[in-house]
């Protein structure tokens, strides 16, 4: 049934995307960040769905009139670099096949980011656009928060199979990005309802989050939420619902909860961290030696047996910096840390310049929102694989347009007290 459901909600927006290509990248980016066909049992787990969609999004893109330009700011032009440099390093690959197959993933989800920066050019669109993001993994924070609550916290919560998020700390991760998001949703709602099913979605994507015992993501949280404190308007009663939620929901938890994130201070002592720990050395080591990295895949033994300080004890990366830097090299991470500080920095412009204006209070409200996610994955990812999961890149793209649209709107007022015409700022 499930199989049927997807199948059919799927090609019956076809129509609605050959209307609009920006139907498309939002119909991707639902298909992308939730996969709503690995909730089935049956056919849809295995057909091309995202395909499918892309095809057809391009079709409308080539079909409709609309100017399709992908916004030049340095943001863009930076994951246009990172994204050539991936290509670059995919010959010098030790495993080229295993390589290709990763390197195929990784660049569809690369062209369509861009995709979806050169179509959601409208405050509309990126609403849409969060919505969607939100929908999509509030799905699982809901689904995991309910399951917590049933079983009291004595089963992990997981994400689904075969996806970025299905690990328990990939999934903790994904669902605290996305609590900043809802936030900013509810405080642009105007309908009761709607903010109240933010509110209790939050509260079961901190739950779900708890749930999946993942000690990444809780450092994360705490990154999260001195960020979210920080740019709060009423500090001191942001203090008081923290103090007040955050022990609840701790003291809900099981002692087995309670031992595994103790684990963290005694992690000289933890297998897992050890293991993390080599793998890190691994890739230094791999990258001082080989320019462009190893290529998308080199969690293998004799990688290991080169590279590692431990050359028995195989791990995948479990840092995005350091998958990265074991991947494609000190480039290839430069770039995805220049990456990141651009993208910081432009929040803080929209912030700074929109929250002045009422129009735009809204742009400066998301940007601080993303800020928090964006800070969120950037603790949590240095302790997952996650380098290449594709929800930070939309977020950032978010921010590409955003900042277009505030540049304009600020340049119209001051173009017209010029004395400039109107066409100039098309």
């Amino acid at each position: 049934m499930r199989d049927i459901l997807v199948t059919l909600v799927v090609f019956g927006a076809l129509p609605w995307v050959l209307r609009s290509p920006v139907n498309g990248a939002l119909l991707w980016v639902w298909i992308s960040v939730m996969n709503p066909h690995t909730q089935g049992w049956g056919f849809a787990t295995a057909f091309p769905f995202a395909l499918v969609v892309a095809l057809v999004t391009m079709a409308s893109m080539l079909i409709t009139r609309e100017p399709r330009r992908l916004p030049s700011t340095h943001v863009s032009r930076v994951m246009l670099a990172l994204t050539a440099w991936m290509c670059a390093t995919l010959p010098f690959s030790m495993f080229p096949e295993l390589s290709l197959e990763m390197w195929w993933k990784v660049m569809k989800i690369m062209l369509m980011s861009f995709v979806c920066m050169m179509l959601v050019k409208s405050e509309r669109d990126i609403r849409r656009l969060v919505w969607v993001l939100a929908i999509s993994l509030g799905y699982y924070g809901v689904k995991g928060g309910v399951f917590t609550l049933r079983s009291g916290g004595g089963n992990r919560v997981w994400g689904p199979a075969g996806t970025f998020i299905g690990d328990n700390n990939a999934i903790a991760l994904a669902l605290i990005m996305v609590i900043p998001l809802m936030v900013f949703l509810r405080q642009h709602s105007t309908r009761r309802w709607v903010r109240h099913a933010l509110a209790a979605s939050m509260l079961l994507c901190a739950l779900a989050a708890l749930g999946a015992y993942s000690r990444g993501a809780l450092l994360a949280i705490a990154a999260m939420v001195l960020v979210l404190w920080l740019k709060s308007r009423s500090k001191m009663a942001a203090a008081v619902m923290l103090a007040t939620a955050a022990p609840l929901l701790i003291a809900f938890m099981p002692p087995e909860w309670g031992s595994r994130m103790e684990s963290i201070r005694s992690y000289q002592a933890d297998g897992s961290a050890q293991g993390r720990l080599n793998a890190w050395g691994m890739a230094w080591n791999l990258a001082r030696d080989r320019f462009f990295g190893g290529g998308f895949a080199i969690y293998e033994e004799p990688v290991f047996a080169i590279y590692a300080p431990n050359p028995a004890d195989l791990h995948a990366a479990h840092s995005i910096y350091f998958q990265m830097l074991g991947e494609h090299g000190f480039v290839g991470l430069a770039l995805y840390l220049l990456l990141g500080l651009l993208a910081w920095r432009d929040a803080a412009w929209i912030i700074r310049h929109a929250a002045p204006v009422a129009e735009l209070r809204w742009a400066a409200g998301l940007a601080a929102m993303i800020q928090t996610s964006l800070t969120g994955f950037a603790v949590g990812g240095a302790f997952l694989s996650l380098a290449y999961f594709d929800l930070p890149y939309y977020l950032v793209g978010i921010l590409v347009t955003t900042r277009v649209l505030v540049e304009r709107a600020l340049a119209v007022p001051a173009a017209h007290a010029a004395g400039a015409p109107a066409k100039a700022l098309a």
